[in-house]
């Protein structure tokens, strides 16, 4: 190839199947299977528990428990498919995948949870009924809380490993993997749920007002509407396509400026396929003196240098122009 064909063409480097991620989808699935472990025994606890003693706002903690249940199940649906290779349909593979259905899952959150709360809630208002045996309730509340809160442990650990020093709503804002952070706010959700379920039962015995059992049920649905609009925002944007963190860009601009041959660097373009697989697209100025064989060798370099400092980045793109800097007034 001469050096004028080189400078005028995009090179696709490494074309081929992106690396199995194990290590950070197995901690993914480790939460995921221990939020649906819980949510699996809860549910069925809390529904019995409504059953026997009518409670609409019991009801409503039995459906947000089995609404988190099948969306942790759509979440382990989106790490199995994120994992499938390239073919020809999808040429940079299915990690997106886990973004879609994560998506899916703050839809199902505001439609299967909240809407049905508030209005089990408005229901038990306009037709309030007294609550029967209520001790029951509030043995089940105890449980729950407590195989909630080891499942928010769990996903807060997971969490905080990659928080740093940063904060909660910084940490989930930057944050490129949904599944842990989803799977907090659910588990946070179900505990704030929890709480005001014991205390509009409370309510509802000590002033005998079966109301606030409603009042209850609306409360939870309210909370559930807040974490799934909170959820879709933040998992939309990661569906639209959100660029890598600030040090990887600068990283990598850094790398490419050390080769000699590059005269500037114009662009690093950069987009997240999934957590860990991020392509790159740079944009070059190729010093006027240098050969077509020179620049070949730079761009082989710059891309091993650029996978070796930063693993989760799965590809790179470069545009190679001949020396438009130079040219510059």
């Amino acid at each position: 190839m001469t050096r004028d064909a080189l400078v005028k063409t995009i090179g696709a480097e490494t074309v081929g199947a992106v690396p199995a991620r194990g290590a950070e989808d197995g901690e993914s699935a480790r939460v995921v299977f221990a939020a649906i472990a819980a949510n699996l025994a809860i549910t069925v606890t809390k529904f019995v528990a409504a059953l026997v003693t009518g409670s609409a706002s019991m009801l409503s903690e039995a459906v947000h428990s089995l609404v988190d249940t099948g969306n942790e199940a759509l979440m382990l649906v989106g790490l199995k498919r994120s994992r499938k290779p390239p073919d020809e349909r999808h040429p940079f593979g299915y990690a997106r995948e886990l973004y879609f259905w994560t998506f899916v899952v703050a839809l199902v959150i505001f439609a299967g949870g909240a809407v049905v709360s508030i209005y089990e809630g408005v229901e038990k208002i306009l037709h309030p009924q007294p609550v029967e045996q209520a001790w029951i309730n509030f043995v089940v509340l105890g449980v729950a809380f407590v195989m909630e809160a080891i499942s928010w442990v769990v996903a807060l650990r997971a969490f905080n490993a990659d928080r740093g020093e940063a904060g909660v709503f910084e940490t989930v804002h930057a944050s490129k993997d949904p599944t842990v952070f989803i799977v907090l706010f659910e588990d946070s959700a179900a505990l704030v749920g929890l709480i005001i379920a014991a205390a509009c039962l409370s309510a509802d015995l000590l002033l005998d007002q079966p109301v606030y059992d409603g009042v209850g049920s609306i409360l939870i649905g309210l909370v559930l509407a807040a974490t799934a609009a909170f959820l879709a925002y933040e998992t939309k944007s990661l569906l639209i396509g959100e660029s890598a963190r600030p040090d990887l860009v600068h990283g990598v601009r850094a790398l490419v400026r050390e080769e000699n041959v590059v005269d500037h660097v114009n662009e690093v373009l950069t987009i997240h396929l999934g957590p860990k697989a991020v392509i790159v697209n740079l944009s070059l100025d190729v010093r006027n003196e240098v050969s077509a064989g020179q620049v070949e060798q730079a761009l082989a370099r710059i891309e091993r240098r650029v996978k070796e400092r930063f693993p989760e980045i799965r590809r790179v793109f470069t545009e190679v122009r001949a020396g438009e800097h130079q040219k510059r007034p």
